[in-house]
């Protein structure tokens, strides 16, 4: 009688659970999907109709939001994500599509930066494209020869709550060597400090 009571305690109580859940309890739970950003004004937008390629366009979002469509005229797109945009406009040119499809993809969005320091002419400048922290620099004038320290310029960035410093020696890229060219992101602060100072 015991090793019956054994035998079925050992089959019912100590079992292992399956191998695949034990798996499926070490894998993390999959990440949710980033949201998608809506469009704003300056952001250029390709759009696309497969089934109408004459109407095929790239518009830039005006300040007022808006960009001018053949056909339909004026079309609010700020505010709106591309898959958004690509509903409505299913929907106002459906009467001339023989197939319902419109794509929108976003070609480029402007974003604003920072040039402060030893520059001629320290301020914000817009970014139409990617843009390094060079070329930000020369946006703006370029480096005060008299004052900039260019092996030591800091890019300081916002990012996940945190403030980030990255330090830049710009003057080797200046003389042709190998060196930091340091894509920028919205908001950032590029700083030239002058020569013999701290910071």
């Amino acid at each position: 009688m015991a090793a019956a009571l054994w035998l079925a305690w050992s089959l019912t109580g100590c079992q292992s659970p399956p191998a695949a859940q034990q798996f499926a309890d070490l894998v993390p739970p999959p990440a949710p999907k980033a949201a998608v950003a809506a469009l704003h004004e300056g952001d250029s937008v390709s759009i696309a109709f497969p089934g109408a390629p004459n109407l095929n366009s790239v518009q830039q979002i005006r300040a007022d939001g808006k960009v001018s469509l053949p056909l339909i005229g004026e079309f609010k797109a700020a505010g709106l994500t591309p898959a958004e945009m690509e509903k409505e406009l299913v929907k106002l040119y459906s009467p001339q599509l023989q197939s319902k499809e419109v794509n929108v993809t976003l070609q480029s969005a402007p974003f604003a930066v920072y040039v402060t320091g030893a520059v001629l002419r320290p301020g914000r400048i817009t970014a139409d494209r990617p843009m390094t922290a060079l070329e930000a620099i020369m946006e703006v004038g370029g480096f005060d020869p008299a004052k900039a320290n260019m092996k030591a310029v800091a890019v300081i960035r916002r990012e996940n709550g945190r403030t980030e410093r990255h330090v830049l020696n710009l003057k080797r890229v200046l003389n042709g060597q190998p060196g930091d060219s340091f894509n920028l992101r919205p908001a950032d602060i590029i700083f030239v400090p002058e020569r013999f100072t701290w910071f």
